[in-house]
């Protein structure tokens, strides 16, 4: 006998809701897809927020250092001052004369931010513009915006001034009881910056100052 074969056709809906779509993305997928790109974003806001900050602090120093070297002063150099020791002898005006030793402290000071490192130096001590001393300042170096003190003795002499000079000018001011000297050096160097940036500078002093023969004192000591 033959088997009856049905005549009906099945539904559409039905086929559709039993068989869906394979290729149409489901929430899950569209979720994870969504949240992977703005991941990215944010990695990508993160990395140009870093390169920004990084080229303002390489501006910024870049800026200091422009500032600071631009800002290098010449370091000063100065009589702080003195007392005399075992010789101190000063003629008369009649026969005027002098043969001092004198303890002499002077002064570096160093405004820079970086270290001042200087060479030798020759201090020279003159009466009436005609040396009568001198004081050998050995090399040294003085810290970022500090000071250093040397001391150093010197011996001043009358017996290098002409005759002219010893008999009127000399010989007034032992009657007056004060002898006026003036010192002047150029100690050259160079500012170092962390050892990166070296710019060459030099302590100049040029002093004027007083002997009281009287009290045996140095004083009014005046610099520029």
């Amino acid at each position: 006998m033959a088997e009856k074969i049905s005549d009906e056709t099945p539904n559409p809906e039905t086929i559709n809701d039993e068989s869906p779509n394979p290729l149409a993305p489901s929430n899950d997928e569209e979720s994870i897809t969504a949240h992977s790109k703005d991941q990215n974003r944010k990695k990508q806001m993160t990395c140009l927020l870093y390169i920004i900050l990084f080229a303002v602090f390489q501006t910024g120093i870049i800026l200091l250092f422009v500032l600071i070297f631009m800002r290098m002063t010449n370091p000063k150099f100065r009589v702080r001052s003195g007392s005399f020791i075992d010789t101190f002898n000063v003629g008369t005006e009649a026969s005027p004369s002098f043969d001092l030793r004198m303890n002499t402290q002077f002064m570096v000071k160093n405004t820079n931010f970086g270290r001042f490192k200087y060479k030798d130096g020759t201090v020279t001590f003159a009466y009436k513009g005609i040396p009568v001393g001198n004081a050998m300042i050995e090399k040294g170096r003085v810290g970022a915006r500090s000071t250093k003190k040397v001391d150093v003795v010197v011996k001043l002499r009358s017996n290098g001034l002409s005759l002219n000079t010893r008999d009127n000018e000399l010989g007034s001011d032992i009657s007056s009881g004060v002898l006026p000297l003036t010192s002047s050096v150029k100690l050259k160097g160079k500012i170092h910056l962390m050892e990166v940036i070296k710019m060459k500078k030099y302590a100049q002093m040029n002093c004027s100052m007083e002997i009281d023969i009287n009290s045996r004192t140095l004083g009014n000591i005046i610099c520029k």
